[in-house]
């Protein structure tokens, strides 16, 4: 009897001892769910953070690939006498003008990043006048010109053969030696003819510099003829 009174009286005490241990162990290892499931946020979240991190860095370098390749392609067309024998050559094989004799219209421009603008008398129809543009090593389809009726298409014309794409090389080398006689002055970007009355015209005509300004003219080879002090 006295045993049974002993057991009821401590069974109580056991019970909370159990718990306030479990209370105990809980506090000072906190392996419940909860943290368990904080813990792998965060590491999910890390990961996360990373691959955002990664994706940015992967734009990044493709952005500065893709900008390095066109300050490369900006300084090749007028400095490779190749490419431009390459687009003069590969114009006169229009399968449209097989067999016939190409006039340049009114302007002939060349880009530092590899294009070339003209405008060619149609083959056919002697009033008509295409656009063509020479772009990553081809030539474009013809696209019509609009023109008006005062403009004199016989006067802005002169045949493609006595034009050498190579000279716009010269024009652009001496442009840019002379411009850096000049203080304040600025390098050619690109370098273009212009026709009137049958006659070829190289421009950039003129260089400005901070103090002076000067006019250039070039032969229709793309030597220098003149330089002089405005």
């Amino acid at each position: 009897m006295r045993k049974s009174i002993i057991i009821i009286i401590c069974f109580p005490l056991f019970l909370g001892c159990e718990q306030i241990s479990k209370s105990i162990n809980e506090t000072f290892s906190p392996n419940d769910s909860v943290v368990s499931k904080q813990s792998n946020s965060d590491v999910k979240n890390e990961v996360q953070e990373v691959d955002v991190q990664k994706n940015i860095n992967d734009a990044v370098d493709r952005h500065n690939a893709a900008q390095n390749q066109l300050e490369t392609k900006t300084i090749v067309l007028l400095k490779d006498t190749n490419e431009l024998s390459k687009a003069e050559e590969t114009l006169k094989k229009l399968p449209q003008y097989a067999g016939k004799e190409i006039f340049v219209y009114s302007t002939l421009y060349f880009y530092n990043d590899g294009r070339i603008n003209v405008m060619l008398q149609h083959p056919e129809n002697k009033k008509y006048v295409d656009a063509y543009e020479y772009k990553n090593g081809v030539w474009s389809d013809p696209k019509p010109v609009q023109l008006s009726i005062r403009d004199e298409v016989q006067k802005r014309l002169v045949s493609l053969n006595t034009i050498r794409f190579i000279n716009a090389a010269k024009v652009f080398e001496i442009y840019n030696k002379k411009a850096e006689e000049v203080e304040g002055a600025s390098p050619a970007a690109n370098v273009y003819i212009s026709i009137w009355d049958n006659k070829i015209k190289w421009y950039p005509s003129s260089i400005n510099g901070s103090r002076e300004r000067y006019s250039i003219q070039f032969n229709d080879d793309g030597s220098l003829k003149t330089f002089t002090q405005d």
